[in-house]
């Protein structure tokens, strides 16, 4: 159980986010929408500390997430991974180093530093990522570099590095925000399959709201800052979304209306019950 009491960031005199307090079980796939500058993005950076409450507390499980420091914050960082819009992969290096970065948290002291230096990865590390890349259809990518890849392939390179964090819950802001409807397809596909078959916890914040309502169990909108709508797709009514967005869903349609029915990596049923 991931839990947010109260938590708010202020800039000066601006809430970015206002007093938000969400209780979200282990395995769900969570989107959170609104329109830009609602807060979206600072609820994510908060959870990950990436950016600091000025009030209220982030718990997960029996761990005050707030009060972390030092190596604490680092596992933290590790077990909640992220995702950015812009992928961050390092361009020039190849694709299966970059997967491969995902576990320099996992070490300690000189370790950490020789491996992101010399990239001296252990052959079960390289095994494990190469697995990875080819779960997702991107094993014949290994060896070209990161900038050689689209955008929706680097993303996926970007999702497969989180997992080698062997993390328990993966933050995605705005991952297909700069992706044509095909790409960002196979990056919700990617990361609906980590949350069904892997049982990660996913919070994603998405502007498409047909996307947000066929892969998310359950949405989160935000306005000014504030939570203003907390429930399941279906409840996400027309009139909702007028009171969300000030504008007509007409606005939103066809966006990825398909997503749920035709997915490129389609989640055995097993894992959908």
């Amino acid at each position: 159980m991931l839990r947010l009491q109260g938590v708010s960031r202020r800039f000066g005199a601006v809430h970015a986010v206002q007093d938000v307090s969400l209780e979200i079980p282990a395995g769900q796939m969570l989107g959170v929408i609104g329109r830009s500058g609602a807060g979206k993005s600072t609820l994510l950076r908060m959870i990950n500390r990436l950016a600091e409450p000025s009030d209220g507390r982030i718990t997960f499980e029996n761990t005050d997430i707030t009060a972390l420091k030092g190596q604490g914050l680092r596992d933290w960082r590790t077990g909640c991974a992220m995702i950015f819009q812009q992928f961050n992969l390092v361009q020039r290096l190849d694709v299966l180093t970059n997967v491969l970065i995902g576990r320099l948290n996992h070490r300690r002291g000189l370790l950490a530093h020789l491996g992101s230096l010399f990239a001296q990865f252990s052959a079960e590390e390289r095994a494990a990522a190469l697995a990875t890349l080819d779960r997702f259809g991107l094993l014949s990518t290994a060896l070209q570099r990161a900038d050689t890849l689209s955008g929706g392939q680097q993303q996926r390179v970007a999702i497969c590095r989180a997992l080698m964090q062997n993390p328990r819950l993966i933050l995605a802001d705005e991952p297909i925000a700069s992706l044509d409807p095909q790409n960002a397809r196979l990056v919700m596909d990617t990361l609906r399959q980590v949350n069904r078959q892997d049982g990660i916890t996913v919070l994603v914040n998405l502007h498409h709201l047909d996307v947000a309502r066929a892969y998310c169990d359950r949405l989160v909108a935000m306005q000014a800052g504030r939570v203003v709508f907390d429930g399941t797709p279906a409840e996400l009514t027309p009139a909702r979304v007028e009171q969300i967005y000030g504008v007509s869903e007409a606005e939103f349609h066809g966006d990825m209306p398909e997503a749920a029915e035709a997915p490129l990596f389609p989640v055995p049923a097993a894992a959908l019950a």
